[in-house]
């Protein structure tokens, strides 16, 4: 293998929980709610699946339908289908719906995983390629350079930029071609079977791991290296 391809939430990254994904945004707006008011708005919300890389949403109104499948292929379309889940749920004021959005895209509302940068840099050392492929709506890239990570990436392919998502292997064809690389020579690292299992029909190996919380998965990265051989 001369290079891997890695998927960014769940596999390098992970999001914040809901509760502290909506105690930064109301922080920031400066707005205060009791505490089993907070507790039952981050149930809500959590069991409405607002909140990207978070937990799926247990049913996705009819006419957010839509816009939720294709909701990688554009920024726009990311935005209105999670502002659209969101607001399923009140809250103490209607900017506070964006505000979720926009806290979600921040550094500091991602987490890598302990051992993503010794992952990435055992790679590095081996003169191993490495790219990102995600189905995102909007750039991760100040993600990784707020992490330290960016250093270790070689490319970036995100599917609202390219107007389709995996497991199109289109996707992961043009990270290959960023990469110059063969996909028979291309281990992709992944969490979610389907759209990571995508890689396969273009020919590359395929390694998955679990989508935990940071602190239940401490190497679940480490295996990469000895994959490649």
């Amino acid at each position: 293998m001369t290079a891997v391809l890695f998927d960014f939430s769940g596999t390098l990254f992970r999001i914040e929980s809901v509760e502290s994904w909506l105690r930064a945004a109301l922080a920031e707006a400066g707005v205060a709610l009791p505490e089993p008011e907070l507790a039952e708005t981050v149930r809500a919300l959590e069991e409405a699946g607002a909140l990207p890389g978070g937990p799926d949403p247990l049913r996705v109104p009819d006419h957010l339908a839509e816009v939720f499948r294709t909701r990688d292929e554009s920024s726009a379309l990311h935005r209105a289908a999670y502002t659209g889940l969101a607001r399923q749920v009140p809250l103490p004021g209607e900017g506070l719906h964006e505000a979720l959005y926009e806290r979600h895209r921040t550094p500091a509302a991602w987490t890598p995983y302990p051992d993503a940068g010794e992952v990435l840099g055992a790679l590095r050392e081996r003169g191993v390629r490495i790219g990102v492929v995600s189905n995102i709506g909007w750039d991760l890239r100040p993600v990784f350079r707020a992490h330290g990570l960016d250093a270790f990436v070689d490319t970036y392919v995100l599917s609202y930029e390219h107007g389709i998502r995996k497991p199109d292997p289109r996707l992961f064809a043009a990270a290959c071609a960023a990469l110059d690389t063969d996909p028979g020579e291309v281990l992709m690292v992944g969490d979610d079977p389907r759209a990571d299992g995508g890689a396969a029909a273009l020919g590359c190996r395929v390694h998955f791991v679990e989508h935990l919380p940071v602190h239940e998965r401490p190497d679940g990265l480490r295996p990469v290296p000895a994959l490649v051989g």
